[in-house]
């Protein structure tokens, strides 16, 4: 059961990395303006936006749409590192 799921853009891909990759290339204000939810407007974190995304499934949609048509889903070199990238 190794096959790739080749229709799947995000497969291989946690929530938290697409949060701190959108974060990156967007900022939270952004991400505000592109998906309205309160935890990307006021006082935005990385944990807090986990916690509500993973109970709001509505939610969880936008934010993997935008994260699909911003089109990073692809790493270049596979450059992501966690140690560069911590909670805040």
């Amino acid at each position: 059961m190794t096959q790739k799921q080749a229709n799947n853009p995000l497969h291989g891909i946690t929530l938290e990395q697409i949060i701190i990759k959108l974060e990156k290339e967007m900022g939270w204000a952004e991400m505000g303006e592109q998906v309205k939810i309160n935890c990307f407007t006021k006082d935005p974190s990385i944990k807090s936006s986990l916690k509500f995304l993973r109970k709001t499934p509505w939610a969880r949609t936008q934010v993997e749409q935008l994260f699909i048509n911003l089109n990073l889903t692809e790493t270049p070199n596979n450059s992501f590192s966690w140690s560069k990238n911590k909670h805040k």
